[in-house]
């Protein structure tokens, strides 16, 4: 599952950031790393952008650099 798919409100694992280049140094800086608890707060028009809590603050991220974000959902997937 990646992290687009993953529905508001459910708390994930991330299992693999597949973002090179730029975008993918700024998301490690920003905490998106393997093996961090992530939640979808909603998501916006369209699907785009989805808006995430990670270690304790709100992230807009696009819907494509969403796409490839994999995810794992935790048992229970309600808390982080």
């Amino acid at each position: 599952m990646t992290l687009a798919d993953l529905p508001r409100g459910r708390w994930a694992r991330i299992a693999q950031v597949r973002v090179a280049g730029a975008t993918g140094d700024r998301f490690a800086e920003l905490g998106l790393t393997a093996g961090t608890s992530i939640r979808v707060i909603r998501h916006g028009p369209f699907g785009d952008p989805v808006q995430v809590a990670v270690r304790g603050f709100l992230l807009a991220v696009r819907r494509a650099e969403a796409t490839a974000i994999d995810v794992q959902v935790d048992a229970g997937g309600t808390s982080g």
